[in-house]
């Protein structure tokens, strides 16, 4: 006859890559702030800085309303592309 079988939880399994004993922790990964449209546009509220203070014609008016027509302009296009999206699934 046989001795009594001893039942034994099956090792643990080791902890996914970065979450093991001795890593550090990193926070949530979080996507890169910014794209290249949002860089398109400040490299443009860059030029528009650069001629309303180089320029007496340009007051800060002006400055001010080429700035918000820019900006709604970009706005108004994501706006529209994101619709796109929607649309197409």
């Amino acid at each position: 006859m046989e001795g009594p079988t001893q039942h034994l939880p099956p090792p643990p399994s080791p902890p996914p890559p970065g979450f093991g004993p001795g890593a550090a922790w990193q926070g949530a990964r979080l996507p890169v702030p910014g794209n290249a449209e949002w860089l398109l546009w400040l490299a443009v509220e860059i030029v528009f800085a650069i001629v309303w203070a180089a320029s007496p014609a340009v007051n800060g008016l002006v400055f001010v309303l080429a700035t918000a027509v820019v900006t709604l302009g970009y706005l108004v296009s994501r706006g529209i592309a994101k619709a796109g999206k929607v649309l197409e699934q």
